[in-house]
Parts: structure tokens; C-alpha cells; sequence
């Protein structure tokens, strides 16, 4: 058994769903197997949580800061003003305030090494707006808290993996945003992510077109041809394995999705909508590019069935597995790394390897 991780959980807008999916995912007692959790929020609202669903058989580990957090027990930081009220199911800008608190001090923990990876409850992107957080989402918040160039919303899920060119942009903004360096720079992203994040070598990556019909030979849009193929061509001078552009359409209904490692949708709903409409219930968002593992439940805040007891609490549950997973399939990846298998292949993203030599390797394989 790997060696448990301690595991943060930011506890989202405390009058959604989200406390009642941190929950559900923990009273199964086998999470205690793979991590140490620690939330950070309340107490108090945690309790208001639990009396309102009716759940029992679940108890937390109060304590003040995650040195003091206990292994098989799950934990609980409170990081927010105890007269906080919850109104199930309402936007107000007392949620806001705690679920940018409880972020905030996860993050810094999350930082500092405290805590080896942290999922994140869903938040109300309007409500937390504050001096202190200006962002049009998580991604964005932790691309400028970690101080790194380029970061990927990549949703994840059992049959798909789908990265984002641009993430929460107004749709008018999107032709002056894509360019081709912007496209080969996740791409790059994505095939390095696929490799350490997700133990996949000489990753296939589909490029997905921004134009109806993928810009139908420039009769419907210009993209393609000016900076989405010199993108994918120039991926695949430095052996990314890229193909494209699909037609986003044809592409998930034909089902040619299950035939690659990574999708690379241009903009969010493009890439968002296909995902959860086979995925939202399992899947989940990775932030790719952070040097450390951050993951989210897929669905938001859900207002509409809080304090009702009929969340879905897999897509938060495999939430969890999956910022556990990663954290490992890192640590393994860097050992490879010191230690390469001697099978005469780098440890990077097919550097030895055309993507004509990986299918000719591939075919002999099977």
C-alpha cells in the first residue's frame, strides 16, 4: 500500500451541495486507507450540514492547524467566522467570504508542503469576488498563487480526457485569444501532464477544430488553417503526437473519442458540454501544469438540491482518488526519472520516437 497522503479539502460554498458530497465521500472508512483528510472550513457548519441530511455514523477531528491532524480520523480546520450563517440553496456574500477563507488557508498549507494535495469544493464564481480574489475561477487562482506560466483545466474522467486551449472567456473574446503559440503551448502542456500525471507514454492527442465543421476548408472560418494545423504540425516536429482538427460533432458522436489519450477543445463549453454529458457524474477537473495536485468535483454549486439529500457524491469521491493517484503517479514518474528502465526510451513525452516509429512500435506490440 502506497504511504497515505494528507489530503486538503477546501469545503466550497457552504449552502450548496458540497458539503454534503465532502461527506458522503468520507464515511466510506476505506478513503482512510489512501489519505489523511483534512477540511477546511467549519465545524459548526458541518454540523448544520449533517443534522439537515439526517447523516449519523460520521464524526470530525477539530483541530486548529493540520500538524495537529490524526491519521484514520477525518480532520477539520475552521477557518471561517463562527457566526456564519447557512442558507441552503441561496448565493450570499457570507458564503463567499468563507469559501474564499477556507481556500485561501488551504492553499497556503498546500504551498508550504503541510498538505500533499488538495481537492476543492465547488464555489459561486460571483459571490467570492472580493479584493483578495479576482479570478473567473479556480484555475486562474492558482496559476497566479503558484506563479506559473501556463496552466490546463483537464477534465477527467474513465473514457476521456479533455484539456482547454481558453477557459472562462466570453465566446466574442475567443478569435484574437487562439493562436498558435497559445495552441502548441498546451500541447506541450498536455502531452507532458499525460506522461507524469497519468503514467501515458507517446500520448495521441486529437486537436479539436474552433469553426462548425472544423472551418470546412476556410468556407466557414480561417482558424484552422491559419493557426490551429501550424500548431498541430509544429507538435509534431517535436514528436507530440497531435491529429486534427476534428470537427467537435462528428468527433463525440462518432465515438473517435475513445481512440485518444487527450482531447484539446478550443474554448470551455466545446469541450465542457461533450465531457459532462457522458462524464459529469464520474468525472472530475485536474488543474495540469501546477507543481502541485490540485483536483475539483465536475458539477458546481447546485443550489437547487441543497439540503435534500440527493447529491451525487462520485464525481467528488473520484475527486479524491484522483489527487491521490497523481501525487503518486509523480513521485514515481521523478524516480523513472533517476532510474530509467532500460528499454532505451526517455522518460519524455516520445522524444525518441517519431509518431510514425511509435505506431510501427505499437503495431508490433499487439
Amino acid at each position: 500500500m502506497d504511504e497515505k497522503i494528507k489530503l486538503g479539502i477546501s469545503h466550497g460554498d457552504v449552502n450548496s451541495i458540497s458539503y454534503e458530497v465532502i461527506m458522503k465521500s468520507l464515511m466510506d472508512t476505506r478513503m482512510l486507507d489512501i489519505c489523511t483528510p483534512v477540511i477546511y472550513g467549519s465545524p459548526k457548519v458541518a454540523a448544520y450540514h449533517k443534522k439537515a441530511l439526517d447523516i449519523e455514523n460520521f464524526n470530525l477531528n477539530n483541530i486548529n492547524n493540520v500538524g495537529e491532524c490524526k491519521n484514520g480520523r477525518v480532520n477539520i480546520i475552521n477557518c471561517v467566522d463562527e457566526n456564519i450563517r447557512v442558507e441552503l440553496g441561496k448565493s450570499s456574500e457570507s458564503a463567499g467570504i468563507a469559501s474564499y477563507l477556507a481556500l485561501e488557508a488551504a492553499t497556503d498549507d498546500l504551498r508550504d508542503n503541510r498538505i500533499q494535495a488538495l481537492v476543492t469544493g465547488p464555489i459561486n464564481k460571483f459571490n467570492i469576488q472580493s479584493k483578495s480574489f479576482n479570478y473567473g475561477g479556480h484555475t486562474e487562482y492558482f496559476k497566479d498563487r503558484f506563479g506559473v506560466e501556463e496552466v490546463m483545466m483537464l477534465m477527467v474522467s474513465d473514457i476521456m480526457k479533455v484539456g482547454l486551449v481558453t477557459t472562462h472567456v466570453p465566446i466574442r473574446e475567443l478569435p484574437e485569444m487562439i493562436t498558435e503559440e497559445l495552441i502548441y503551448s498546451k500541447l506541450k502542456l498536455m502531452s507532458h501532464s499525460l506522461l507524469t500525471d497519468f503514467g501515458i507514454r507517446g500520448a495521441r492527442i486529437a486537436v479539436l477544430g474552433f469553426n462548425p465543421h472544423a472551418g470546412d476548408s476556410g468556407l466557414l472560418g480561417s482558424e484552422e488553417e491559419r493557426v490551429i494545423i501550424p500548431a498541430i504540425n509544429r507538435a509534431m516536429e517535436h514528436n507530440i503526437y497531435a491529429l486534427g482538427p476534428f470537427p467537435a460533432d462528428g468527433f463525440f458522436g462518432s465515438g473517435m473519442f475513445t481512440k485518444f489519450d487527450g482531447i484539446l477543445a478550443m474554448y470551455h463549453d466545446q469541450g465542457l458540454a461533450p465531457f459532462k454529458a457522458l462524464s459529469m457524474d464520474r468525472g472530475i477537473n485536474f488543474t495540469a501544469g501546477l507543481p502541485v495536485v490540485r483536483t475539483s468535483p465536475a458539477h458546481g454549486t447546485a443550489y437547487e438540491l441543497a439540503g435534500k439529500n440527493e447529491a451525487n457524491f462520485e464525481s467528488f469521491r473520484n475527486a479524491i482518488y484522483a489527487a491521490c493517484d497523481i501525487y503518486h503517479q509523480r513521485a514515481l514518474y521523478r524516480e523513472l526519472s533517476k532510474n530509467p528502465l532500460p528499454t532505451g526510451l526517455t522518460q519524455e513525452e516520445g522524444e525518441d520516437e517519431s509518431p510514425e516509429d511509435l505506431e510501427v512500435r505499437e503495431d508490433r506490440e499487439r
